[in-house]
């Protein structure tokens, strides 16, 4: 039994992960793919469109055999976090290979700028040190320091490191695989050029181009376009869920707007340093500016600056919503092994691979009552953290649809129906 790993967000579920998938159980020879999906809160910092069991179904439907959820610490962290937090778990479950999409489609070139990165040779520490001193922020340094290191070693045919680095998919790429040296796995690794629309294509592309971005998707969504509009870009499947999901309404950072603000204010007199992603110099910024606050989006429009990006600074913001802070994602991230395995929903055919998981050291979560039994003390926190966000996420949920919300604890994993 062979199996192959692909960390996502679906937010939402289209053609091109629908193609990620296939072409993942293809190019590995994988009998089973398991997908590790960000939970109700992203990478980008904000909300997802539906929730992680929407998105769970729409990847059962469309491939995958099981999805278990990636942790909120890591699943709205940084890139390094995000994907250590994945790669730890694929890891740990003894999956057989990685399967990632890049607007490169080459592994050679990522890999050597994953190599830099973890290793830091001399070189790259003097150039990182000299552009922090010249007064750029430390991605911006590291990310020139980078460029430099790989443009001594570059050959006739290498892509240029400017443009490798400038693409977030290759970004998150190279994480993935720095992540996988410094556990020292022997997971194997395939990448698939992107295919269609780019990742940061904020608008709908043509009815034959067949492949939208994410964004896109989710900006026609929020602005009510109708989902016969997105017939070419979606699978039926993934139809059927929307259609479903947004008589609840979709979800987007305004609607965590007053949670935030009231969060916020609370937390003025002492101000906000040390939780994830939020400097000393951030923390009095945001004090600063909270009598100037309308809405999520627009606070986070108002802080980011030439050092700190839109999205830097809304994983901060929600950092502070979800109570995640630095040391504690820091002590996370550095266990070599994952702390659980929370299971969101699987296909029945693939009962042969939930066996064989259930005897690695991973503890597998079906139910959330059992995280007590099985945890961890820093498995518990960290599940704790989990059932909150996924709760807040609820009640936003329910609120606009005037319903009561649903307990995470009273979640079934979702089984497909056995084929007939």
């Amino acid at each position: 039994m062979k199996t192959v790993g692909v960390i996502a967000e679906y937010d939402p579920f289209h053609n091109g992960h629908r193609y990620q998938l296939a072409r993942a159980k293809a190019l590995s020879g994988a009998d089973y793919a398991v997908v590790i999906l960000g939970g109700d809160f992203t990478q980008r910092g904000l909300p997802a469109l539906v929730n992680k069991y929407a998105r769970c179904e729409m990847a059962l439907l469309g491939g995958a055999d099981l999805v278990l959820e990636l942790p909120v610490c890591f699943s709205c962290g940084s890139a390094e976090y995000f994907a250590g937090g994945a790669v730890t778990l694929l890891s740990s479950l003894g999956v057989d290979a990685l399967c990632f999409g890049s607007e490169c489609g080459a592994l050679s070139p990522l890999t050597q700028a994953a190599r830099i990165l973890l290793e830091e040779p001399a070189l790259y520490q003097n150039l990182l040190l000299r552009y922090q001193q010249n007064g750029l922020s430390f991605p911006a340094a590291r990310s020139r320091a980078l460029c430099a290191c790989m443009e001594e070693d570059a050959g006739p045919d290498t892509p240029s490191p400017k443009e490798l680095l400038r693409a977030p998919n290759n970004i998150l790429g190279i994480e993935y695989i720095k992540a996988l040296l410094k556990c020292g796995s022997s997971m194997e690794i395939y990448t698939l050029p992107r295919q269609g629309a780019g990742h940061q294509d904020a608008l709908l592309p043509g009815r034959e181009a067949g492949f939208a971005s994410a964004l896109s998707l989710r900006r026609a969504l929020l602005e009510r376009t109708p989902l016969s509009s997105l017939v070419p870009f979606l699978p039926q499947t993934t139809l059927d869920i929307l259609e479903r999901e947004q008589r609840d309404g979709f979800i987007s950072c305004e609607d965590f707007s007053s949670p935030l603000f009231y969060r916020l204010l609370g937390l003025q007199s002492r101000g906000y340093a040390g939780f994830a992603d939020v400097s000393g110099a951030l923390s009095d910024k945001i004090k600063n500016a909270l009598e100037e606050y309308i809405s999520f989006s627009q606070f986070g429009n108002l802080l980011k600056s030439r050092d700190l990006t839109y999205t830097r600074i809304c994983r901060a913001l929600t950092h502070i919503l979800l109570n995640i802070t630095e040391d504690f994602l820091r002590e996370a991230a550095s266990q070599k092994e994952a702390q659980y395995a929370r299971i969101l929903g699987f296909n029945p055919a693939s009962a042969p691979l939930l066996s064989a998981l259930s005897k690695t050291s991973v503890p597998l979560l079906s139910r959330p009552a059992e995280a007590e039994d099985l945890l961890s003390p820093l498995g518990k926190a960290m599940f704790r953290q989990d059932v909150f966000a996924s709760g807040l996420y609820e009640g936003i949920r329910a609120q606009k649809a005037g319903r009561a919300p649903v307990h995470e604890y009273r979640r079934q994993v979702l089984k497909l129906p056995s084929a007939p």
